[in-house]
């Protein structure tokens, strides 16, 4: 996401659309947000808000409804997540949790539920990338396009966090704890996008867990 309309980043916001779009059509009756950089135990729901400065957009989002005075700081998955979920205008109960939470969380509530796993690639794909070029980068991030591809959640979970914090590949907490929370579950799964604008990999998937 960036203040001017590149082609690729076009092309991923469509990628990301589909995927949101793909999985509201189970009408869950909650949207759990998982993504890394918040506090372990915090739940973030009603009230809280982050902003997309950091991706030259000037804009607070509120996470569900409006934000209040007091309101928790979003981590920058988070906040993504919940515009994503308004452009969609997805109008039922969302909740943000780290990694380390979306296990229980999802098995706790009831009815239709949706997951938005939100994480980054390795950022290590080009010599113009945040991290500079890395060989073992593309090959890594092929590997989590063919798990989400094929839907299997045990290779997501089998990701080694190591050489993901090595490659700055800042999803692999995520996946792993989703791959490991849905794994041996019966899975249908698309790929919607996998590719490395401006040298960071992005991939968007959904999948339909039975």
């Amino acid at each position: 996401m960036e203040g001017r309309a590149e082609e690729a980043t076009v092309t991923l916001r469509r990628a990301c659309a589909d995927a949101v779009a793909a999985m509201l059509t189970i009408r869950p009756e909650v949207v759990v947000v998982v993504g890394a950089g918040g506090p372990d135990g915090v739940r973030f729901g009603a009230g809280d808000a982050g902003s997309l400065a950091g991706f030259g957009v000037p804009l607070e989002i509120p996470f569900d409804g409006r934000a209040r005075p007091g309101g928790r700081r979003l981590p920058e998955p988070h906040t993504v997540g919940a515009w994503l979920l308004d452009e969609a205008r997805y109008p039922g109960t969302r909740v943000g949790v780290g990694p380390g939470d979306v296990a229980g969380l999802v098995a706790a509530l009831p009815g239709p539920v949706g997951v938005l796993a939100m994480g980054d690639g390795s950022a290590r794909r080009t010599v113009k990338a945040p991290g500079y070029l890395d060989e073992a980068a593309g090959p890594f991030d092929a590997e989590v396009a063919d798990a989400l591809r094929s839907g299997d959640a045990a290779a997501l979970a089998a990701l080694d966090p190591g050489e993901g914090e090595r490659l700055l590949a800042a999803g692999v907490p995520t996946w792993r704890a989703v791959g490991a929370a849905v794994r041996g579950r019966e899975i249908t799964a698309r790929l919607h996008y996998d590719d490395a604008p401006f040298g960071v990999g992005y991939l968007a998937a959904d999948w339909v867990v039975a």
